[in-house]
């Protein structure tokens, strides 16, 4: 289970990165600059994939400039910060039980 960001759980937080199948050449420069397990090679198809969204740390794009083929996107880095400031917001306004049965 990954942790929570900023009190968030993570899985409301739709950060993770997105790989071109027909970009992608599977040669493992984002398996090598993401150190969380976020990436695998599916070894049938002789590309990336994303194996562990959750596990990607949120606004982190390093493993994007590092791919030379610009097979790796993210959503809008504006669009995230207003989301979280939002889920912050809202989990102070409900006592820490946002994303939460009960």
């Amino acid at each position: 289970m990954a942790r929570p960001y900023l009190g968030i759980p993570r899985a409301l937080i739709p950060w993770a990165p997105r790989i071109d199948k027909d970009t992608c050449i599977g040669c493992g420069d984002c398996l090598e600059a993401c150190a969380n397990g976020v990436f695998l090679l599916d070894e049938a198809a002789g590309k990336m994939r994303v194996a562990e969204p959750d596990n990607c740390v949120v606004l982190c794009d390093k493993c994007a400039a590092m791919c030379t083929q610009g097979a790796i996107t993210f959503p809008d880095q504006t669009k995230m910060r207003t989301l979280l400031r939002h889920l912050v917001q809202e989990q102070r306004e409900h006592g820490g039980t946002v994303g939460r049965a009960g």
